[in-house]
């Protein structure tokens, strides 16, 4: 099953989760956070890294200011971004709807391939799961189970 866990979501999308989950832990007063801090408290490739924040900039889940008291902040309140908002802004919503093999055949209204109907339950479930958690709540049960982000 862990092996299941770890493809369901690319390491981009992992990186971006664990990301934002650590810029709202040590959000201060809007203070932002430099690149190089972020990437080795999360043990992250810094040009790899940076890619992944400017796109979650741009798309205003986070915040970023230039220059050389510049950095990243959470864009938002926390509890209103989604793991589903950063999955869909690194990676896309195809592994939420498309066939699990592969198969041409599921996207036909009337035929599926012999899995469809057992994964579309769980598919949805996972849909919901992802929709529903927030970064709020993530990081709060970091904080309180004293867990580490790094690696």
């Amino acid at each position: 099953m862990k092996q299941i866990n770890q493809k369901m979501l690319s390491n981009t999308s992992r990186y971006a989760i664990r990301a934002v989950i650590y810029l709202a832990l040590n959000e201060k007063d809007n203070q932002k956070i430099g690149i190089k801090q972020i990437s080795k408290d999360l043990d992250i490739p810094t040009p790899f890294l940076g890619k992944i924040l400017q796109t979650l900039a741009k798309h205003k889940i986070l915040n970023s200011t230039k220059g050389p008291h510049g950095g990243f902040g959470i864009g938002k309140d926390p509890r209103s971004i989604s793991l589903m908002n950063i999955v869909e802004v690194i990676d896309g919503l195809d592994d939420f709807n498309s066939c699990i093999l592969g198969l041409k055949t599921c996207s036909d209204d009337h035929t599926h391939c012999s899995i469809h109907r057992n994964y579309a339950a769980l598919r949805e479930e996972l849909k919901t799961l992802f929709q529903t958690e927030n970064i709020g709540s993530l990081a709060d049960h970091i904080k309180e189970n004293n867990y580490s982000l790094a690696l």
